[in-house]
Formats: structure tokens, sequence, C-alpha cells
């Protein structure tokens, strides 16, 4: 009985991602927590280490247990390939960052989800890609001019 319940993914898996906020508590160690202006780039990555180590450990310590939420149904593949699709979008949109800009790749991500993901009419994701988009540039490079990585078009 013991040893089914450490073949479950819920245990290996909390395992894996508290090993991953663990090093990314020691690799934010390294940076200044807190700076003269208020949080330093350490800040952020400290606590959502924590956090990580905290919630991960709690899912490897409840699956240890058999307490945890899988009840041994089937994996819903179809589910698990829209996850998938879903952060291969992001990938995608983040590596075309350079290419063609934050903005627009913000919009194609957002077309793309709002269009496939989520089934809207065309017309529809269009325009939530180009509000959204358009909010992005307004809020940060008008308002806080904060400079986001421009393409070739200059946006």
């Amino acid at each position: 009985m013991e040893e089914k319940k450490l073949n479950r993914g819920d245990f290996w898996s909390g395992l894996a991602l508290a090993a991953l906020g663990i090093y990314i508590i020691l690799e934010a160690r390294q940076w200044d927590y807190l700076g003269p202006e208020g949080p330093g780039p350490g800040f952020f990555p400290m606590w959502y280490g924590v956090a990580m180590v905290a919630l991960s450990a709690y899912l490897a310590i409840t699956s240890a247990l058999g307490k945890s939420g899988g009840d041994g149904a089937a994996i819903d593949w179809a589910r698990v390939r829209r996850a998938l699709a879903t952060w291969l979008s992001f990938a995608v949109s983040v590596a075309l960052f350079k290419v063609v800009g934050f903005v627009a790749s913000f919009a194609l991500l957002t077309f793309f989800i709002v269009a496939v993901m989520y089934r809207r009419p065309v017309r529809v994701a269009a325009l939530t890609a180009v509000l959204s988009a358009a909010g992005f540039y307004l809020v940060f490079t008008l308002a806080l001019g904060v400079a986001l990585p421009t393409g070739p078009l200059g946006f």
C-alpha cells in the first residue's frame, strides 16, 4: 500500500517542484532583498520560492499520506493538450518580443487564446487583442514611461 502511494504523480511532482523552489531561493539569496528605494531584485523571487516550497511540500505530503484529491481517474488528454498549447503559445509570444515587439506579440497571444482556446469569433478575438495590447501600451509606455521591447515597426 505504501509503495502505491509513493507512485502517484502528485508525490513526485511535489518533490520536483520543492527542489525547484529551493533552487530559486538559493539563487535569490545572491541578489539584494531590499534596496534604498524598497524591494530589491531578490524580493519577489525569494517569496516566490518560499511559496513554491511550501505548496509543493504540502502536495507531496498529502499524496504520501493518501489524502490528495487524486482519485486514480484517467488523465483527460484533451485538457492536457489545451494546457500545453497555452504554455507553448506563451513561450512563442516571449520569443517574438524582439522580432515583432511586445505589443504585437501580446496581441497575437491574446488573439490565439481568445480565438482558439476560448473558441470565440475571430472578430471578438481581434477586438480583444487590439484593445488589450493598446491598454498595455498606454499604461506602460505612455503613463509609466516604461520601455517595452519594440520590433522593427517601432511598437
